[in-house]
């Protein structure tokens, strides 16, 4: 589904990502591991094309997006659950459902599916997303991203400062999502155990490149813990 192909970056004279390559299966979750700092939310903004790419490819779906706008990535079916969160804390949760609609027609009803996935949302649907709580407001800005009905999801550690029984739920629709069969999932995630627990396959990532990678099954017995320790 995603193919990353000998990907350069560069901020200013520092080199971030240095000829890194993955690829990311449908009905897969593949999560990338890393300490703070070795590029894992660069590589993703590239993904996104809200980096450019120095050198290297990257492919979905068969298409070429190395160069796309960030636009052209959404409508070709990549959503994106940014670090943060990042909804619009002013506008209901209703309202932020909507922007995740924003390249489809006005008339485009919020799929029924999200609620299912969330049911928290349908009970707040008029109350302001800034109102919500951090747990809430991830679980919002997932729904925002599958609104689209992406092929593949990314996500840029989704359980950053939420508590556990929302990274229990999360969780449960990730792997439902994979499960599944048309979508792929591409994961960043810094809490070790949500991330072996969910890993079809693994990257580890240090100073811009990949140190490991390998099923998610082998995580374990290859010492991936002691990999990423902080």
């Amino acid at each position: 589904m995603l193919s990353v192909r000998n990907v350069n970056q560069y901020y200013g004279g520092s080199h971030i990502l240095r000829d890194l390559s993955l690829e990311v299966q449908l009905g897969k979750v593949s999560v990338i591991l890393g300490r703070n700092g070795v590029g894992k939310t660069t590589l993703l903004k590239t993904l996104m094309g809200l980096v450019p790419v120095k050198t290297g490819n990257i492919v979905f779906d068969g298409q070429d997006l190395t160069h796309a706008t960030p636009y052209e990535r959404a409508r070709a079916g990549i959503g994106f659950v940014p670090q943060g969160r990042e909804i619009f804390a002013r506008l209901t949760v209703e309202e932020n459902l909507r922007m995740g609609l924003a390249y489809k027609s006005g008339r485009t009803p919020i799929p029924t599916e999200l609620y299912e996935l969330f049911p928290v949302l349908q009970q707040m649907l008029q109350r302001r997303g800034g109102d919500l709580s951090g747990g809430q407001q991830q679980q919002l800005a997932i729904a925002r991203a599958l609104a689209a009905k992406p092929k593949l999801l990314v996500l840029d550690e989704p359980t950053e400062g939420i508590q556990p029984s929302i990274i229990k739920d999360i969780g449960r629709v990730i792997r439902m999502l994979a499960d599944r069969g048309d979508m792929a999932i591409l994961l960043v995630e810094q809490y070790y155990d949500f991330a072996q627990e969910l890993a079809d396959d693994y990257v580890v990532m240090e100073r811009g490149e990949c140190i490991a990678r390998g099923p998610g099954s082998e995580m374990q017995a290859k010492g991936i813990r002691q990999l990423v320790a902080i």
